[in-house]
């Protein structure tokens, strides 16, 4: 009668265990508490501290404009406009906002997602920029929707969009920017820049980017638990980029882009008395304006997948056989090694016979008794033929390496090509084979393994138009510029002779004839160059895809040149076709060249003329 009951002591037990298992959740509870206090106060107080104010205090960056490039005669070629740039403050980032967001701004959702992932390392104080230039209707579309209840996570900050010229004019030299990627990231060039940031991608905006790019500010606003501005409480203010002035003529590369209209290949315009570059096109070209944003998905797959590659800047990356613009150097080198003299005279009655091999001339029924003033001026393959094999290709590819064929100019454009200069050194190296005479034949007349990109060709024959002086090319005036002209050691005798052929090209019914400009003396020589041999080409359907390309390169003056202008025309066919290129920009040079004399003049007639004030009496 005295014993608990069995159901009572059950109940008790289960009551201490429940009490037992409060009291132990108790103790953790408090030593965690504890944990976090000491975390809070007394290890990492600093840390906490600043994690608390950016829940109240937010950085927006205040962007930097890129420097403007101006051309030679100070008019403005790449500028900045203003607009409006949307980041994403990850604060306040939510995952499910992202979809609605990117369906208002026309974003794709996946490539957002994706660049939002790519931030997932950095601090989250961090903005995203997921958009550079906002439409009237995205900017609505902001303003409607960034209010704490909705969109909180959208932010709008001032922004400069670069500005280029119309339908592309100098895209290929000015190039573009674009936002850093990952392998750039990790290039030597681009250390000091960050995820997110916007560098210049090609051409002067990459090979300047330190210049043109600006040090971006930092805005730091108060905010309520709702994500509204409350007040400004410190300001750093962007430094703008630096501009830069070219030597680009503006009038010369619009009359060389025209020049080109429709057709595929290069001109390049210098002064070979200081190796300024007037002119430089590249056609195809793009337009640079799809990527000052970020460009579309679509605009880039047609751009890499067109046949004719706009991308390929061919007036320093096409390297292609000269044709017969390379003959005055093969005469140079010639005269100079003494392999031909005054008396060297070849009878060409439309080809030759060399080592078991026939070799044709360009005129079928030959050009009879052939100097080397006539081999130049009417381009006689079968003379060239001769002097060729009597040099050498030891000795040509001497010559022509001192003229700058076979290396990078130096121009201060990234991605030049060097072309290929060959000897019997470098067919060894390269393929283990033994130089054979009979491929000097070839050489002599520009075509086989020889190739050469057309600034290549300016920067040659404006050396040699200087009596062998060849001054670097160069894009950018520098008045502290203190670099020498190189100097090669030829007789000017020589150069003299050739420069007296080049001479004939042009004025004494030479091959160029439609480059002749009336009052000024311009010297030059056509060049056409195969890409197959004429048999395959008749043969076969290749004959509309392969035609040969057409060159020419043009001086003037003769006596004391000032500008040196080299064309080349893909699929041209003849030589002569290219000319007429040559002939327009040398002309635009020499009537704006007179319109300023003629300007200049009248300012100081003006200044001469004493002013009469008005006759007290």
């Amino acid at each position: 009668m005295g014993d608990t009951p069995p159901i009572l002591r059950d109940d008790t037990k289960f009551a201490s265990g429940k009490i037992a298992i409060f009291q132990y959740a108790a103790v953790a509870l408090f030593l965690y508490l504890i944990s976090g206090f000491w975390l809070l106060q007394v290890r990492d107080p600093e840390y906490y501290s600043e994690q608390a104010d950016r829940n109240r205090i937010k950085s927006l960056p205040i962007l930097a404009p890129r420097g403007k490039i101006l051309d030679r005669d100070g008019r403005v070629v790449v500028d900045n406009h203003a607009a409006f740039t949307l980041i994403l403050s990850r604060e306040n980032l939510k995952e499910s906002h992202l979809y609605p967001i990117a369906q208002g701004l026309d974003l794709d959702y996946e490539r957002l997602q994706r660049r939002l992932a790519s931030f997932r390392s950095r601090a989250r104080y961090e903005p995203i920029i997921v958009k550079d230039e906002l439409t009237p209707g995205e900017l609505a579309f902001v303003e409607a929707h960034r209010d704490p209840d909705t969109f909180p996570e959208m932010e709008l900050i001032p922004s400069f969009r670069r500005l280029y010229p119309d339908n592309g004019v100098g895209a290929h030299l000015i190039g573009y920017v674009g936002e850093i990627s990952e392998s750039e990231l990790n290039l030597a060039e681009f250390a000091r820049y960050n995820q997110g940031d916007v560098i210049g991608k090609a051409g002067l905006e990459r090979q300047y980017n330190d210049i043109l790019m600006g040090v971006d500010g930092q805005r730091r606003v108060v905010v309520d638990n709702r994500g509204r501005h409350r007040e400004v409480i410190a300001m750093k203010p962007a430094v703008p980029g630096k501009s830069l002035q070219i030597t680009l003529d503006l009038d010369l590369q619009v009359v060389a882009e025209l020049a080109m209209e429709n057709r595929k290949g290069a001109v390049v315009a210098l002064d070979p008395r200081n190796g300024e570059v007037l002119a430089l096109v590249s056609t195809p070209a793009y337009d640079p304006n799809k990527f000052a944003g970020r460009i579309r998905s679509d605009d880039w797959r047609l751009l890499l997948n067109n046949p004719d590659v706009p991308l390929l800047n061919r007036a320093i990356q096409a390297q292609l056989a000269p044709g017969s613009t390379i003959k005055p150097f093969i005469a140079l080198a010639a005269l100079e090694t003494g392999a031909i003299d005054d008396s060297f005279r070849v009878y060409c009655n439309g080809g030759a016979t060399f080592y078991g091999r026939y070799f044709k001339c360009h005129v079928r029924g030959g050009h009879g008794m052939v100097d080397l003033h006539k081999g130049i001026t009417q381009s006689c393959d079968v003379f060239f033929y001769h002097v060729g094999n009597r040099t050498g290709i030891d000795a040509i590819a001497r010559y022509a390496r001192e003229a700058g064929f076979g290396s990078k100019t130096g121009i201060d454009l990234t991605s030049e090509a060097e072309g290929v200069v060959p000897s019997s050194e470098w067919k060894m190296r390269n393929f283990r084979q033994r130089w054979h005479a009979g491929e000097t034949i070839s050489v002599a007349i520009g075509q086989g393994a020889l190739t050469v990109t057309p600034l290549q060709l300016a920067y040659a024959f404006g050396g040699l138009a200087m009596g062998g002086v060849w001054h670097r090319p160069h894009l950018v005036r520098d008045p502290n510029r203190q670099e020498r002209p190189r100097f090669a050691q030829i007789n000017p005798a020589n150069a003299a002779k050739v420069v007296a052929g080049l001479y004939g090209v042009v004025n004494e019914g030479g091959t160029g004839v439609r480059a002749h400009l009336p009052g000024i003396s311009v010297c030059g020589k056509t060049g056409t160059a195969q890409l197959a041999s004429n048999e395959l080409l008749r043969s076969s359907t290749l004959g509309q895809t392969l035609k040969d390309n057409a060159w020419f390169v043009g001086f003037a003056p003769c006596e004391s040149p000032e500008i040196v202008v080299a064309a080349l025309y893909e699929s041209g066919e003849h030589g002569n076709v290219a000319a007429p290129i040559v002939r327009d920009v040398i002309k635009a040079y020499f009537d704006k060249k007179a319109r300023q004399s003629q300007a200049r003049m009248l300012a100081e007639a003006r200044r001469a003329v004493p002013q009469v004030g008005p006759v007290r009496p």
